[in-house]
């Protein structure tokens, strides 16, 4: 809003610093924590009396997260809403980028609405049928990737190789749906603990920032030998939204936790992410600077097959933030190691652009 209207004013002088896409980036950042920490205390006392009870806790579970019953859900309105308005007030709405990242944004949010409200109304752990939740992820996620490839090539580019890509033609929107549809899951499944996900969804985003700047400079993108996509520079400002967000929501979130993101939060998260990763031709990236995600998804993709196939189990429990606390970890350590994990896996993403 802020930058058509300095566009059409024809802004000089300081104002002209609307334009820049590293001034929005920052602007955006502030403004979406500012957003989040002051909507916070009144949104978590709504949704505690509204919710009562709070977001039901597994039976099966570890039993020291017995102690968090009565602690409220759907957190995650709280960041689409700072960041929503962030993005309205700092972001060019003239690119196609920032409506299909909205609308995964938006939809995978409304979806994991759905599914928090469900367990809630109900006091089970249950919620949408996974069959019907992933139909209505993909018909998102296939809206937003027909906008998005309609921008782009239909390649698929290899990191750690300059100018080497995989033309996949007309199935590269099939595999743009399941790179946001994977990405929305696998942030979903993460986010079991107080701030597990939050953090590492901020490092991602922050990552991303820098990659979707660079991707959408074209003697940047030249020089590091890196897809060129014009218009994903402004990507960087919604990765902006996303990290000033998640930290105001971190900071209701940390232990112990005064709200939960719930699916509302996390697949609205990750589906963004996913989006972001799609515009910016950056997929296979994605699964190393998320690849703590990643490595939470498998556990259970894995934990489920083998059980099916031996009746044995892999781990003592997934996702795998439950295996090390069942094995004695405190929460505080495994939230802390698995950050760790994060930031060495985002820097390890940021070095596939150089090495190329």
């Amino acid at each position: 809003m802020l930058y058509l209207i300095a566009e059409w004013l024809n802004f000089e002088g300081v104002f002209n610093l609307i334009r820049y896409q590293t001034f929005r980036s920052g602007a955006t950042l502030i403004t979406a924590l500012i957003i989040g920490l002051i909507i916070g205390p009144r949104f978590i006392n709504m949704l505690r009396v509204r919710q009562g009870k709070g977001q039901p806790i597994r039976e099966d579970g570890p039993q020291s997260h017995l102690a968090k019953r009565g602690t409220p859900t759907m957190g995650g309105l709280m960041i689409i809403i700072a960041l929503m308005l962030a993005m309205l007030l700092w972001m060019d709405l003239r690119n196609p980028f920032v409506w299909a990242c909205m609308a995964v944004t938006a939809g995978f949010g409304l979806i994991g609405f759905l599914d928090d409200y469900d367990k809630v109304s109900k006091g089970s752990h249950k919620g949408v049928s996974g069959k019907v939740r992933l139909l209505m992820e993909f018909v998102v996620a296939g809206i937003a990737s027909y906008i998005i490839v309609s921008q782009i090539n239909t390649n698929l580019y290899v990191p750690f190789l300059s100018d080497v890509s995989i033309p996949l033609g007309p199935f590269y929107y099939v595999f743009a749906a399941v790179v946001i549809v994977g990405a929305g899951n696998a942030v979903n499944l993460t986010d079991g603990l107080d701030g597990l996900a939050t953090m590492p969804v901020i490092i991602a985003a922050g990552t991303f920032a820098i990659i979707a700047y660079l991707v959408g400079r074209a003697d940047f993108s030249e020089y590091l030998g890196i897809p060129h996509v014009p218009g994903a520079g402004e990507l960087a400002i919604l990765c902006s939204a996303i990290m000033g967000a998640g930290l105001a929501f971190l900071w209701f979130n940390a232990p112990p936790a005064a709200v939960f993101m719930g699916d509302t939060g996390s697949l609205a998260l990750g589906g963004a992410l996913g989006a972001i990763a799609v515009a910016s031709h950056h997929e296979i990236v994605l699964a190393i600077v998320g690849g703590l995600f990643v490595m939470e998804a498998l556990s259970v993709i894995i934990q489920v097959f083998w059980f099916k196939r031996t009746g044995k189990r892999v781990f003592r429990m997934a996702p795998i933030h439950h295996h090390f606390e069942q094995k004695g970890w405190a929460e505080s350590t495994v939230v802390i190691r698995f950050w760790i994990v994060s930031i060495v896996l985002a820097l390890a993403g940021l070095a596939t652009l150089k090495l190329r």
